[in-house]
């Protein structure tokens, strides 16, 4: 095996160096990673739920979101070692559950499109005002509106 310095791969490979992210971050690159596979179908985990705990942390499934995100060499580079659920929750620092909804074949059949599983992680990344938070803010906009039209 031949060793190159960093520099001397430049024009034959694509450098990537350790990355420190937050997990927003993370988070919104998984996304990226999955939005760029628009149009494909990616398999699910078939009943996390169900699972004993020690199967559950070992449960994998080729060409499936955790896939994509293990497959990014970003992700790779900040720490992600495997593709397996328990390592993807750990990761991204999410709970079973909320990695359960956004992977399980309860929720969406045998696949789910790429996109649909973005614009779940994408929400989680909080990069869009969630439906809750938006009507939150309208609450306290009409509040704010009512009782300033009572002082005048």
């Amino acid at each position: 095996m031949e060793h190159r310095t960093s520099a001397e791969l430049n024009g034959f490979a694509e450098v990537i160096h350790p990355q420190k992210l937050s997990k927003k971050e993370l988070l919104e690159r998984w996304a990226l990673a999955l939005k760029q596979r628009k149009g494909a179908r990616l398999n699910t985990l078939r009943e996390t739920e169900y699972k004993p705990v020690k199967e559950r942390l070992a449960l994998r499934q080729d060409n499936s979101p955790l896939t994509v995100a293990f497959e990014d060499p970003v992700l790779r580079s900040a720490g992600l070692t495997n593709d397996t659920f328990s390592e993807v929750a750990s990761f991204f620092g999410l709970s079973h559950w909320r990695l359960h909804e956004m992977v399980c074949s309860c929720h969406f059949g045998e696949t789910v499109a790429a996109e649909v599983v973005a614009a779940r992680v994408r929400r989680l990344s909080g990069s869009f005002i969630m439906f809750a938070d938006g009507c939150a803010i309208a609450v306290a906009f009409l509040a704010g509106t009512i009782l300033l039209s009572r002082a005048i």
